[in-house]
């Protein structure tokens, strides 16, 4: 069987504000609807919050109007605010005192970009495929149903069987209110059986852990037995302090650590973690994933095809491997084969330093800027 995981950043909606070319202008922006929404739970404000709400409300084209291109201010309850001669004025004492919030405002994503999607999902021909960055079981569903069945091909990119069907379909809606989900697509075979959340796995003080989740999906194989999934899609590095970031990741690293030996403890032979746990292996938040007997990264294995790119994100060099297959075990002893599907990427400036599919024009049509990872297990 084939196992395998790609972020697809979307599917049919996308935030405005990561559609940006200019990273800087995208992380200020999300940087600013995160810290507004935090701050908004606070009972009490202070003067330096105030201060700070304004700032992050005018990066976000906020100060004059409650819409903006990029955001929407929303005031259910109370009012937060007060704009006179236009000047922006936080009113509210605290919390309590009203019910809101700010979301960024989505668009569509590139129809040629999520035809291209399509054309990767079908290349990796996976039987059971996690996939990072969905919007909703439902968003997910319509891919699988409708888009996928339909996908056609350049001549030099046509594969010789039709695209693969994916008759299981499920996604956990997490804690990222952009819409930035994992999911999991299973073939004809490879019955869901269960999945647990951790939506609300929290740390010592009481700070959610994940950013989106760590659902664990539990899926029959064929000739009997299960296989276990632990889907992940890590704090970014981009967007935020790194200190905080830094933190957030090796406190996601050290709980999926924890989940994964407790299902080794209860005899569980086959599991897998997967997707985008944005750091590179050396690093010292995935120290305690990846370290002392952790699960093993399959681009380590003798059989993974090795295209001279260690990384996975954009340019696929060594500073850009985020996205990961990490096996038991008893998987790794199974291993046939193992590798990364890169042709969905625009490489380089021009998208030239490796090859992309035929229908790949530019780089918006790109279907995405993660290549995908992939092994085959004899199961």
């Amino acid at each position: 069987m084939r196992l395998a995981s790609f972020n697809v950043e979307n599917l049919f909606e996308r935030a405005r504000a990561l559609n940006q070319t200019d990273r800087e202008a995208t992380r200020r922006l999300l940087d600013a609807q995160a810290s507004l929404n935090a701050t908004f739970r606070k009972p009490k404000y202070t003067a330096a919050d105030r201060r700070k709400m304004v700032g992050w409300l005018a990066d976000l084209g906020l100060a004059r109007a409650d819409e903006s291109k990029d955001a929407l201010l929303r005031q259910n309850r109370g009012k937060l605010r007060r704009r006179q001669v236009g000047r922006l004025e936080i009113t509210a004492a605290g919390g309590e005192d009203w019910i809101g919030w700010v979301e960024l405002k989505t668009e569509p994503v590139n129809a040629r970009a999520l035809d291209n999607t399509a054309r990767i999902i079908a290349l990796l021909r996976a039987d059971v495929l996690a996939v990072i960055e969905a919007e909703s079981r439902p968003a997910l569903r319509r891919f699988a149903t409708l888009m996928l069945p339909g996908v056609g091909f350049d001549p030099a990119d046509a594969p010789e069987e039709p695209p693969p069907a994916y008759p299981r379909v499920m996604l956990v809606d997490g804690n990222d209110d952009r819409g930035i989900d994992v999911g999991l697509l299973a073939g004809e075979g490879f019955a869901i059986h269960c999945v647990t959340s951790h939506v609300d796995d929290r740390d010592a003080k009481g700070r959610l852990i994940f950013s989106r989740d760590c659902p664990e999906y539990e899926v029959a194989l064929p000739g009997g037995g299960t296989l276990h999934l632990l889907v992940n899609h890590f704090k970014s590095q981009g967007f935020g302090g790194k200190a905080a970031s830094d933190a957030k990741r090796l406190a996601q690293a050290e709980r999926v650590r924890a989940l994964y030996e407790a299902r080794l403890q209860a005899n569980t032979e086959f599991v897998a973690v997967l997707g985008d746990l944005n750091d590179r292996p050396e690093s010292a938040p995935l120290a305690p994933l990846l370290g002392n007997g952790g699960p093993r990264d399959v681009s380590t294995h003798p059989g993974y095809q090795d295209d001279g790119r260690p990384g996975t994100w954009r340019n696929g060099t060594a500073a850009n491997k985020l996205d990961y297959i990490l096996l038991s075990p008893a998987l790794w002893d199974r291993v046939e084969a193992a590798g990364v599907e890169r042709r969905g990427v625009w490489g380089g400036t021009r998208g030239t330093l490796f090859p992309h599919l035929a229908t790949i024009t530019r780089e918006e049509e790109a279907a995405s800027d993660h290549a995908a990872i992939w092994v085959d297990l004899r199961l």
